[in-house]
């Protein structure tokens, strides 16, 4: 079939060094076992990849089959395609001489991660998701009519919300982690084993149940109950291993009906204040419209209505969004969305599209940053044009941009994709920009959270835009090796600009979030570039939303963080989820057309701001001077002061004068990331456990002499037991069940009163030891003279014997902390016991 394929495997006579040196490596760590020449050589491997589909991307969406399913398989699979005969190098270097000097160049691809025909990472689910096979690909198109604003006309339904008591669970999700889990491990296609069919089982063609589900890339439906024949409740799932951050929605129905009013209602969203209650539409797709008429996203929804929950839990409130909706088609395939969806594999397949092209892949080189927690790779572009000497190159600023670090605001994406497209293009402003400029760009900086269909965190459960100065690199590697590449990157040359890209909830338009800089050298400088921006974008962008204040609680943001590295002009860009206020496009929907100009914008932002010619700057700086004078008289007047602000007005604080930037329900960092916590509970459970065990200390010397004194009293009470002579006085003790309580009392007050001879007897024999029968003689002596001393005429034996009888055991070697008292032999007497009151044992104070 290939006879010069076949010609060419026979010319192959001697092994060339180099093959036979891999050949052996390879062999030697494992990835070859084959018998040389028994696997296709390097040109069947090119007609293995351009003819076998499952490798092939077309354009810039491919197919799930161009995934393969486990880098494992992919890397063996490459090493098996790569050691055909034969191998050859060609990147011996050549002296000046034209002589081979046996060294090689650097390898161009070595952390790329694509080559020119390879196919597509697959995406890594934490290992309790369940995964659909099916791969969905929506795609791009441009409404023809502009998308205006809903007007609410005041008999929109507030529906009841009833919940699955009354009604008939329909979909639930299962399988995501419960709370106070947290994230272990991942793998291609999350959870192994067969995926279920989770929505209801129709019975027949006439039943107009909707089938359900969200289990495919960014999707994030938990739950949806039928409450009514063409009525359902849906339940988001939130963030995972967190119980917050539901926002985001994404989901797919099937079975529908034409000509039907459905009514969709979410009931758990948690902000109080949402751009549905100003105009704002949900998104929806219809698979046969965009099969037929190749229609896609479009804003649609009647009876739009944002409100609180009135169910009652004790918990935080609970918000819901109802519509209504009419589906176009009968048994037809929709989606919904809260925004256009931005997957990671759809960014998977545009970069796969910029290596292989011919001319772009010049100048934009793909790295990989790092692995993400679940072992999705985070993408670098170095994007410039080369340099024809070392000074040319040193001399070069560069820019950093990076997006969707918060998952469920994929507008960060779109403007991005429009970035990419503008400053890969051979514009000429595009080739000028590459030409004075180094761009990094990180356009996916949470692909884990992209993936499940977070709407705010990781999968450490926490929101990577508050922990930029984090040194948890494990926990945090996205963040931690971004913040550490630009800060090599400032080791290197000056870092112009840095722009996150975001959206935003509350507001409308399209506006930056900077950083007031108090070197009044710089004064006002770092408004000078939004305020550009607003004037080449005068219908998207809104320069008065802009706000430059620093808040304590956003000090670990990218653009705090990164300025306070150096960086004067760093910002957060925020776009809105609903559309635009300003001139052409008042109360209109921003499409994804509309998003991608602004990326446009932003280069053609940057030439303004770096012309030789400084007109524009200077222009833009008197502006903010007037600007900021308007701005400080008017909150003077409003706190009904008067100043006079000439020469003065420069030194007022701008951060007095400016609102905060809140708005987001993240604004507070949630801590260390949940596994950590869970490690943190751990050990607090293990201490509070070896707290227990622990005796608690006695505190005041009262508590140590009483629990001494009951030590001794139970040891002397074990000693007269075992002397057989004592043997009525045991019995005697036995039948009176008042001791126990009475000794305690008893002991107390007799030690306050024979202190005085208690030194007395400690003075005598300081350091002797007493031997338990000598003990026993003293406590039953000193109860002798009490009891003398209470009834006179009333005596007490206590002169005791050695014991005779072999099976007595020996008395313990007691060894009482006071010293031995020798008594004398007359005060020994022997007397029949009748009665013992108490016992007194004395101890230092």
């Amino acid at each position: 079939m290939f006879p010069a394929l076949e010609t060419e495997l026979k010319q192959e006579t001697l092994p060339d060094p180099y093959e036979d040196f891999m050949y052996h490596h390879l062999q030697y760590y494992g990835y070859f076992k084959a018998q040389r020449g028994s696997l296709p050589n390097s040109a069947t491997h090119q007609h293995v990849w351009k003819n076998n589909p499952r490798y092939l991307v077309s354009g810039s969406f491919g197919e799930r089959e161009d995934v393969i399913p486990d880098p494992l398989q992919k890397e063996k699979l490459l090493y098996s395609l790569m050691l055909g005969s034969p191998l050859k190098s060609r990147q011996l270097l050549h002296d000046e001489f034209g002589e081979v000097k046996p060294c090689l160049r650097e390898p161009r691809d070595l952390f790329a991660f694509f080559s020119s025909s390879g196919p597509l990472q697959a995406p890594r689910w934490p290992i309790e998701c369940e995964v659909i096979k099916e791969s969905l690909c929506h795609i791009e198109w441009v409404p023809p009519q502009p998308e205006y604003f809903y007007q609410p006309t005041g008999n929109e339904k507030l529906p009841e919300i009833v919940g699955e008591e009354k009604g008939t669970v329909v979909y639930q999700l299962d399988s995501v982690p419960t709370e106070g889990s947290y994230f272990t491990s991942a793998r291609v296609g999350g959870k192994r084993g067969i995926i279920r069919d989770l929505a209801v089982t129709l019975q027949g063609p006439e039943d107009n149940t909707l089938l359900f589900e969200s289990r495919f890339e960014s999707g994030n439906l938990q739950k949806a109950v039928r409450v009514d024949t063409y009525e359902y409740e849906l339940t988001l799932r939130t963030d995972l291993y967190t119980n917050k951050h539901t926002q985001w929605f994404y989901f797919r129905v099937q079975n529908t009906r034409k000509d039907v009013t459905y009514r969709f209602t979410i009931v758990n969203l948690l902000k109080p204040k949402s751009l549905y209650t100003i105009g704002m539409k949900p998104l929806m797709y219809s698979q046969l419209d965009a099969d037929t008429h190749n229609i896609g996203w479009r804003r649609e929804g009647k009876e739009i209505r944002y409100f609180k929950n009135n169910t009652e839990d004790g918990q935080q409130p609970f918000y819901c969004l109802t519509w209504t909706i009419q589906f176009p088609h009968d048994q037809d395939t929709c989606f919904f969305a809260h925004f256009y969806p931005y997957t990671y594999t759809d960014l998977q397949c545009y970069l796969l599209s910029v290596v292989n092209n011919p001319v772009q892949s010049q100048f934009c080189k793909l790295r990989t940053l790092c692995r993400s927690l679940a072992g999705n790779t985070v993408y670098l572009l170095t994007i410039t044009n080369p340099s024809r000497t070392p000074q040319e190159a040193a001399a070069k600023k560069a820019v950093v941009l990076s997006a969707r670090v918060h998952p469920g605001e994929s507008n960060g994406s779109w403007i991005m994709k429009g970035f990419l497209d503008f400053i890969l293009s051979n514009s000429p402003d595009a080739q000028l920009l590459r030409d004075i400029f180094i761009f990094k760009v990180v356009p996916m900086l949470n692909p884990d959270g992209v993936i499940v269909g977070n709407y705010r965190c990781s999968l450490a459960g926490r929101d990577l835009n508050r922990h930029y100065k984090t040194i948890l690199k494990e926990s945090f590697p996205c963040i931690w090796y971004t913040r550490n590449m630009i800060k090599r990157l400032l080791e290197e040359r000056e870092v112009l600009l840095y722009c996150d890209f975001h959206g935003h909830s509350r507001k409308n338009n399209i506006f930056l979030y900077g950083c007031n800089n108090n070197d009044r050298k710089y004064w006002l400088h770092e408004r000078v570039f939004p305020l550009m921006l607003s004037k080449n974008a005068p219908d998207k962008f809104s320069f008065q939303s802009c706000n430059f204040k620093v808040q304590k609680c956003k000090e670990g943001t990218g653009r705090v963080v990164m300025w306070r590295m150096g960086i004067l002009n760093s910002y957060t860009m925020e776009s809105t989820f609903g559309g635009s206020t300003l001139g052409n496009k008042r109360d209109t929907h921003f499409t994804t057309e509309d998003l991608k100009s602004l990326g446009y914008h932003v280069c053609d932002t940057l030439l303004d701001f770096c012309d030789p010619d400084r007109t524009k700057f200077m222009q833009c700086l008197a502006e903010l001077k007037e600007l900021l004078q308007q701005e400080i008289h008017k909150k003077f007047n409003e706190l009904g002061q008067d100043m006079d602000l000439e020469g003065s007005w420069s030194d007022i604080s701008l951060s007095d004068i400016e609102s905060s930037t809140s708005g987001s329900d993240s604004s507070l960092s949630d801590g260390l990331p949940v596994h950590l916590l869970n490690i943190a509970h751990e050990v607090n459970q293990k201490k509070k456990m070896y707290k227990k065990k622990k005796k608690k200390p006695l505190q005041t010397r009262k508590q140590r002499n009483e629990q001494y004194q009951k030590n001794n009293l139970m040891r002397e009470l074990k000693l007269t037991e075992d002397i057989p002579e004592r043997a009525g006085f045991a019995s005697t003790l036995q039948k009176q069940p008042t001791f126990f309580r009475n000794s305690e009392n008893a002991s107390s007050s007799a030690m306050r009163n024979e202190k005085p001879r208690l030194n007395e007897l400690h003075g005598r024999d300081k350091g002797s030891s007493l031997d338990p029968s000598k003990m026993t003689s003293l406590i039953l002596t000193k109860n002798k003279e009490r009891m003398q001393t209470e009834k006179p005429g009333f005596t007490v034996s206590c002169s005791p014997k050695t014991s005779t009888n072999p099976s007595q055991e020996p008395v313990p070697d007691m060894k009482p902390s006071w010293s031995r008292n020798r008594y004398p032999a007359a005060r020994r007497g022997r007397a029949a016991m009748t009665v013992y009151p108490s016992l007194h044992i004395y101890t230092y104070p």
